[in-house]
């Protein structure tokens, strides 16, 4: 599967009007086909399947390069799999590069599930994200977050589970003061997620730093919290 055919996919699924209506949406200063994501779904499942990881690697890097709102979704898409096989360092290195890139939320979403994933099936790599929390870049400090997320979902922790939630919920306390509304929001994000699971953790964490937060935000984070 070259580039140029992955392009020529993605188009053909193209909606008139679809690509003006989306540009206005997302408001991030690049090229939009308008293609409905269970297209593009539908598209990168059949190519997970269909190449080897060293392939999909390539493809995934291409499109990203691409700028193009939906090949970078299908970037994403293409490296989002629970497990892969070898786990080695290289879809996680590919992925740890797109950060940088991230300018709005809906492609740095797809990213940071495809990140998720390589965090679970790897927790070391919790490492690689302590830097991110001091980045100038806001999308890289709210990608530290978002791509933690899974470890606001365990009712029953084990040991290192726990350790990592509170080492997020950590990195969570440097960004109440953050003035942005995307950090204000990831924020609130991993506490109500966490709250379905662990609602007397984040009661605690919401006694000591819910009223550093936005209004919105701790709105937001204690939603579940009877």
């Amino acid at each position: 599967m070259t580039p140029e055919a992955a392009l020529d996919a993605l188009r053909a699924h193209a909606q008139p009007g679809k690509a003006a209506d989306m540009a206005r949406y997302h408001k991030a200063r690049r090229g939009y086909l308008g293609i409905a994501n269970p297209d593009i779904d539908a598209l990168t499942k059949a190519w997970r399947k269909e190449l080897m990881l060293s392939d999909r690697l390539d493809l995934a890097s291409a499109l990203w390069d691409t700028d193009l709102h939906e090949a970078r979704i299908a970037a994403a898409k293409l490296l989002t799999q629970a497990r892969i096989r070898p786990d080695d360092e290289a879809a996680w290195t590919l992925i740890k590069s797109w950060v940088p890139d991230f300018d709005a939320w809906a492609i740095a979403d797809h990213a940071s599930i495809a990140g998720q994933k390589r965090l679970i099936a790897d927790p070391s790599r919790l490492d690689d994200l302590e830097p991110w929390i001091r980045s100038p870049h806001m999308w890289t400090r709210r990608a530290a977050l978002v791509m933690t997320l899974p470890w606001t979902k365990q009712n029953h922790p084990k040991p290192n589970e726990e350790a990592a939630r509170e080492r997020v919920l950590g990195w969570a306390a440097t960004y109440v003061d953050d003035p942005e509304w995307f950090i204000q929001k990831a924020v609130a994000w991993w506490l109500r997620d966490l709250s379905k699971h662990d609602p007397a953790r984040t009661r605690a964490f919401l006694d000591t730093y819910g009223s550093r937060l936005k209004p919105f935000a701790r709105k937001e984070a204690g939603k579940y919290l009877a």
